[in-house]
């Protein structure tokens, strides 16, 4: 495969016709599809899949779709104009039904198995039939692929149904979930972390799933009531959704021979990786082995950025795994995630997460995932003794390579030139013992004031206990502060320290009205988390740059949540 010189788009592609001219298929047309599928993709019951990179599926289309929202900065950079979001076929399509979809676009998506690794350890009970056959995309169908101003994208619909994979589950996703999903992955472009992109979102007027949600003012743990939910279709893309997962379900194949051509499937979807996510950055014309250690490197590369820069704007995963962790460096699958708030070192907004997915743990859950990439594409190298080294060195230097990233981000964010480990203790050490916010703390020192004064609008509590050392440590970070003009390092500093953060407690009101039928809210936030290190309106922030109230605290589905599908 090879990036044909596909025409680019003109910039206000309004019709569906033009659209479906960008379609160009490298995944279903140089990978291998399963042989037991059906040629139609009528494919939807949960089963094994013993080879194959993918299984054709047709989505299951929405009842009654109505338009929520689309996103029109990602729109204006594929250069596809607003009207397309209501274009009746792009709607079908987009809401499931692919019945519209004409040449040289499919009338049948496709969804992919891949493995689960937790913290580094394999696992197949999450496979209904323990084999781990049947673990991958239950509920997310890809439904296009093309080449869009010279850059290849994939789009794939959250919530499009039951696939093989779907492990007995209705392969839906709520509104609620979805707009979460939606507005997340506009607010990380925002903010400069690498993520996958939100296309439309669209609501069935008259499908609901039941789901266990928490009533109102639960402090449980767990959900306590079962929720009547609308269903709803949201759109992501990105370069690929090629998974750390999907590697290793390949290489445990290899390693057991499961089947005569596994060891040749685990080599073409690693090649397919490096054409898909890699193509500009990795020579196609290296022998094979050197690719996959250019692979390791690019790849190391990324995921210690994407994870520093998660620190750097207060996100945490809450389920960081191998399978959703992107082959391609980006944050993928917005899930039990969550922002920061009152800083925690062991912020952990999923209760099913544990200590190892907690905000500071990421680093660690990288490195696990890393360590399954290296394990899942060493088989191909061992007879290659001289790159098997320098991949085996990539591997070994991860750590290291994570702890430089990690402390660059600190020196960024604090204004300095390089990272001073005594002062970044004490700042930790004083942050989590006076209830900080951790974005208007970051916000307001980049004003760099010389009295603790000016910090307090950060602290849930008011004391003066701490202030002479707070006001200590004020002044240990300005003398580090490199020399010259104050103002260009404040301005550096309002680059990196965001002012509009994602905080819960102001996103429920905007699904919860979304359910209701008005989407107002969720398009005013589209609008604030879009732009969060731009300074708004006195209206927008007295509301969005403010303490979480008490009220939300230890609230079940604001501060923490055991799903939310």
């Amino acid at each position: 495969m090879s990036y044909p010189s596909k025409p680019s788009v003109d910039p206000g592609v309004t019709t569906f016709d033009e659209f479906v001219q960008l379609a160009d298929y490298s995944l279903m047309d140089t990978l291998n599809a399963d042989p037991d599928a059906t040629v139609d993709g009528d494919d939807r019951r949960a089963r094994q899949v013993f080879s194959g990179h993918f299984v054709p599926v047709t989505p299951t289309p929405l009842a009654e779709p109505e338009y929520v929202t689309h996103s029109s900065t990602f729109f204006n950079e594929l250069g596809l104009s607003d009207e397309l979001a209501f274009n009746e076929k792009f709607r079908q399509v987009f809401s499931g039904d692919i019945s519209a979809a004409r040449e040289p676009m499919r009338q049948v998506g496709w969804a992919t198995g891949y493995a689960l690794s937790i913290y580094g350890t394999e696992y197949t009970q999450q496979c209904p039939f323990g084999t781990g056959n049947g673990y991958g995309d239950g509920r997310a169908i890809s439904v296009f692929e093309g080449i869009i101003n010279g850059q290849r994208w994939e789009m794939q619909l959250k919530g499009g149904g039951p696939t093989p994979y779907c492990r007995g589950a209705d392969g839906r996703a709520v509104l609620r979930s979805s707009v979460r999903e939606f507005l997340a992955q506009e607010h990380m472009q925002a903010l400069g972390v690498p993520t996958s992109r939100a296309l439309t979102l669209y609501v069935s007027k008259s499908e609901t799933v039941t789901r266990p949600w928490y009533s109102q003012d639960s402090h449980d743990l767990d959900p306590d009531i079962l929720v009547d939910n609308p269903v709803a279709i949201s759109t992501r893309v990105a370069p690929s959704f090629l998974r750390v997962g999907q590697l290793e379900l390949f290489a445990r194949r290899a390693l057991s021979n499961a089947h005569p051509r596994a060891l040749e499937e685990l080599s073409m979807i690693l090649s397919h990786l490096i054409e898909r996510e890699y193509f500009f950055d990795i020579n196609q014309n290296l022998d094979f082995a050197d690719q996959l250690v250019e692979l390791a490197k690019l790849f190391r590369q990324r995921l210690t950025s994407l994870v520093a820069n998660w620190l750097r704007v207060g996100y945490c995963q809450g389920n960081f795994n191998s399978d959703n962790c992107a082959a391609g460096g980006f944050t993928l699958d917005y899930g039990p995630f969550g922002f920061c708030e009152i800083f925690d070192p062991w912020f952990q907004p999923w209760t099913g997460g544990g200590k190892k997915f907690s905000f500071f743990n990421q680093p660690g859950a990288a490195e696990a995932n890393y360590y399954m990439f290296w394990k899942a594409v060493r088989p191909l190298l061992v007879e290659d003794a001289g790159a098997l080294e320098q991949f085996d060195q990539l591997g070994r230097g991860f750590s290291e390579a994570m702890q430089k990233q990690v402390q660059k981000m600190w020196a960024t964010k604090l204004g300095l030139t390089e990272f001073n480990p005594e002062l970044f203790k004490k700042l930790m050490q004083l942050m989590t013992h006076s209830d900080v916010d951790y974005t208007i703390f970051f916000r307001e020192l980049s004003h760099i004031p010389d009295d603790i004064s000016a910090l307090k609008k950060s602290l849930s509590v008011k004391t003066s206990q701490q202030d002479e050392q707070w006001q200590s440590w004020l002044k240990s970070w300005r003398d580090l502060l490199p020399d010259g003009n104050l103002a260009e390092i404040s301005t550096t500093m309002k680059q990196t320290n965001p002012k509009y953060t994602w905080r819960e407690w102001l996103i429920v009101p905007a699904y919860q009205q979304a359910m209701q039928g008005d989407y107002t809210l969720v398009k005013e936030l589209q609008e604030v988390l879009s732009y969060p290190y731009d300074e708004h309106s006195l209206d927008v922030e007295d509301k969005y740059y403010r303490l979480r109230p008490s009220a939300f605290s230890d609230l079940g589905g604001v501060s923490h949540y055991s799903c939310s599908s």
